[in-house]
């Protein structure tokens, strides 16, 4: 596929995608989630178990080259994903600098989304995981108050 092509699939696009596969199997996730080390995960989710998933979404192959900041956050999920468009080249995720050992893949576009390689699971402390899923469903309630109520933007911690 020609970088063209890839370019207007966008990350917006294969969000989307990622998040229709990941509710049919009855994991739910926010965009552009906070964490505590002053990064921001592209999706964070929470599946049936409790797991904390975080997704990192690169739409380029200069993007997904340059990217040395997804090992941060390794230390807040349980399982860590690339998501891809099709047509992307995931040979790059094969090698040791992108520790296929402990990422999954997943391609997507904007109408659904298919893991490719399953992202093995390094759980989490009981302690960290519970601080993880408590700060994502705050989060979540704030975002959705704030949707049906805009006056509440400036109260409560702003993301």
């Amino acid at each position: 596929m020609s970088e063209s092509t890839l370019a207007a699939t966008t990350a917006s696009d294969v969000a989307r995608g990622v998040a229709r596969l990941f509710a049919r199997n009855d994991i739910w996730c926010l965009t552009e989630m906070p964490l505590r080390n002053g990064r921001r995960a592209d999706m964070m989710g929470i599946d049936a178990k409790g797991q904390v998933i975080i997704v990192e979404i690169k739409v380029q192959r200069g993007d997904l080259l340059g990217d040395g900041k997804w090992p941060d956050y390794l230390d807040f999920c349980d399982r860590f994903f690339w998501a891809l468009p099709p047509g992307m080249d995931r040979s790059p995720l094969e090698g040791d600098a992108y520790r296929p050992d402990c990422c999954g893949i997943v391609v997507a576009d904007g109408y659904d989304g298919e893991i490719v390689r399953p992202a093995p699971l390094h759980p989490l402390a009981a302690a960290r995981r519970k601080l993880e899923v408590e700060r994502l469903a705050r989060t979540a309630l704030r975002r959705a108050r704030v949707a049906l109520d805009p006056q509440c933007a400036p109260w409560g911690t702003s993301e």
